[in-house]
């Protein structure tokens, strides 16, 4: 094998989930003093972002990161 050559995927193949397939709400944790809101929402921006093209996805992903980051930055502070 020459260069920085890397197989792909099969012809045909495509990342992600199945068609049709979406994911169920995140799981009840029980606990809702324990819950943040923006939290939550990151959660389920993830969880949506599973039905996307994948490079859509990664600017969901990334969003939620940040929102995750800021949030937890917040807390540490209070």
């Amino acid at each position: 094998m020459t260069g920085d050559a890397r197989p792909g995927p099969p012809p045909g193949a495509r990342p992600g989930p199945p068609p049709g397939v979406r994911p169920g709400p995140p799981p009840d944790l029980g606990d809702d003093d324990a819950r943040h809101p923006a939290v939550d929402a990151a959660v389920r921006a993830m969880a949506n972002a599973a039905t996307l093209a994948p490079a859509d996805q990664i600017a969901q992903y990334e969003a939620a990161y940040e929102t995750l980051r800021e949030t937890l930055v917040t807390i540490d502070q209070t």
